[in-house]
């Protein structure tokens, strides 16, 4: 479906058309908001926070640095290994304005995930965390870099109080390993140096590579996305359309300089990347940056200590968050957007967050390959849970069977996406864009999905992860969502293990609230609720599930695990 299908189905004050030559580059759109914006806050960690006169001061300070003490040149790769930590925004908006490509990179990557991160980009630089320098030591002598760059937590805070936190986390809490690279530059000692020089500016086009974001890690080697300035802008710009619904007041919901936006996924990661680097910062509003938010108790003091209006995050966190019993005491009044992706959203912690916040979870879809943002649900009471919502403005959708051929609304197919937000394709993998992109710039995206005749987006489940049962499909998504409404679940997924007699079957994998799970009644609650062939036929009792840093269950390592195990069987001669 085109674009103008959905023109009058968005929320009111949500305009129909946006202009995506309006700017140039990434570059254009910071120093616009860090002047518009400058004595306004735009990060807060540890109890510091910038301003954004504060931010382009040290973002211009980093970019001076590499142009005027490195030889990097425009177009060359940096890599960026940082938490939520306030020197991720300098490193990385220091290196848009030097004209680099900035590789969004994962610290908790393992030594060979590095490895093929770097060597893949060709990046020449790596701005990293001291707590993973020995990971660094080990991998920086088989890739291109040539310049490393060691930020450490108290960096950026007032100098007693950051050689104590500094010193805390080496010394009392032994976080830092041991390692040894004689030739890091400290990032405090680049931003000293920078400060005394000019940045000279780069001519940057929209066209132009803004960031390699790698994707696709579980099935395979990661390929690196190519996403440009206009790609990026374009989001950004889609989502600040669409941020400008009215509430009900009758004034757009998310203001321009007046909101506070908690921040707890990661900003390497392109959802977080693009709410809070892009979409936030163009409206001059506040991002609260939560380094470690597996730390619940800590996550929440440092909720208790603002008046947050908005929150993006996945459910996993949501639910981690509702379970601590000091999270029902904070202060909601002020909240009024709540924006969940990167994987589904369960009902029944949407109902629950709604009933604790008073404020109605918006989900969205969106992958790495469209920076990241397709669709997502309009705020307040016209979300509409199970779906993911409307497409952004300028965003044309369809649903194709298996020759490709388009599919009326109503029925499931994978899901093709076409906009300006859509990458420029794999970086160097000519034959994986082919795969991914056609000649019309439509995306295969794997995913089965379902438009409804009102223009709602429904997602069935990823294309690799349906289960056949006796040749009738079953989504995990689904069973999920009915396995997670059982008062006794904490987490859960579903996967498809080999059947003799039904092709395959599901099994499921429950972690359980304190006090056990009764796996009868779990047997029981999944008859009543779904159809036979999709009970599972299995259920395994853990104590965790494999995620990504992000929160997204693991499905390819569980089923990987289930592989392993029968081929042992099979070995041992127990099948």
């Amino acid at each position: 479906m085109q674009p103008d299908f959905w023109q009058d189905k968005r929320p009111q004050g949500v305009p129909s058309v946006i202009d995506f030559n309006a700017w140039q580059s990434v570059v254009d759109v910071f120093q616009h908001a860090c002047r518009r914006f400058a004595d306004k806050p735009a990060f807060s960690n540890m109890g510091r926070t910038l301003t954004y006169a504060e931010l382009e001061r040290e973002a211009l300070g980093f970019a001076s640095w590499l142009q005027q003490h490195t030889n990097l040149l425009p177009g060359d790769r940096i890599a960026v290994q940082l938490p939520n930590v306030s020197q991720y925004p300098i490193a990385v908006f220091g290196a848009l304005c030097a004209g680099l490509i900035v590789v969004n990179t994962n610290p908790l990557y393992t030594v060979r995930e590095m490895r093929h991160q770097f060597k893949d980009s060709g990046a020449r630089a790596l701005v990293y965390l001291n707590l993973f320098g020995d990971r660094v030591q080990e991998v920086v002598k088989d890739t291109p870099i040539d310049y490393l760059i060691e930020a450490r937590m108290g960096d950026l805070l007032p100098p007693a109080k950051g050689w104590l936190v500094n010193l805390a986390v080496a010394r009392f809490k032994k976080m830092v390993p041991e390692y040894r690279l004689p030739r890091a530059v400290r990032f405090n000692e680049a931003l000293r140096v920078g400060r005394k020089g000019a940045v000279t500016p780069v001519p940057l086009q929209r066209g132009d590579i803004a960031v390699l974001q790698y994707t696709g890690g579980t099935t395979g080697q990661a390929k690196g996305a190519m996403l440009t300035h206009g790609n990026l802008l374009a989001n950004m710009q889609q989502m600040h359309a669409w941020f400008r619904q009215l509430g009900p007041d009758g004034r757009p919901l998310v203001g321009e300089g007046e909101e506070i936006a908690i921040a707890p996924l990661p900003l390497y990661h392109i959802y977080a990347f693009t709410a809070h680097c892009l979409c936030m910062m163009v409206a001059g509003n506040h991002n609260v940056l939560v380094t470690n938010p597996r730390d619940i108790p800590a996550f929440i003091k440092e909720l208790g200590r603002w008046r947050f209006t908005s929150f993006v995050g996945l459910n996993t966190l949501f639910v981690a968050l509702m379970d601590h019993p000091g999270f029902a005491s904070l202060d909601f009044s002020g909240l009024k957007v709540t924006n969940s992706g990167g994987t589904a959203l369960v009902r029944a912690t949407a109902e629950r967050w709604e009933a604790l916040t008073g404020c109605r979870i918006a989900e969205g879809y969106g992958l790495t390959e469209t920076s990241p943002v397709v669709c997502t649900n309009p705020y307040g009471a016209a979300a509409r849970l199970g779906t993911v919502g409307l497409p952004l403005v300028g965003t044309a959708l369809k649903v194709v069977d298996e020759q490709g051929n388009e599919l009326p609304l109503g029925e499931s197919g994978e899901l093709c996406v076409q906009g300006p937000q859509v990458m420029k394709g794999y970086w160097q993998q000519p034959e994986a864009t082919a795969q991914a992109l056609d000649a019309d710039g439509w995306l295969r995206t794997g995913d089965m999905a379902v438009i409804e005749a009102d223009g709602f987006v429904r997602i069935v489940d990823r294309k690799k992860d349906m289960i056949i049962v006796s040749g009738f499909n079953v989504y995990p998504n689904e069973v999920e969502d009915v396995v997670m409404a059982h008062p006794q679940v904490l987490n859960c997924a579903a996967i498809g293990v080999p059947d003799p007699r039904t092709g395959e079957a599901v099994r499921l994998y429950v972690v359980p609230r304190e006090g056990g799970c009764d796996e009868a009644s779990l047997q029981a609650w999944c008859r009543e609720n779904l159809a036979a062939y999709k009970v599972p036929r299995q259920v395994i009792v853990r104590q965790s599930l494999p995620m990504t840093p992000v929160g997204k269950i693991l499905r390819r390592a569980l089923r990987d695990e289930a592989l392993a195990a029968e081929v042992s069987n099979q070995a041992a001669g127990k099948v």
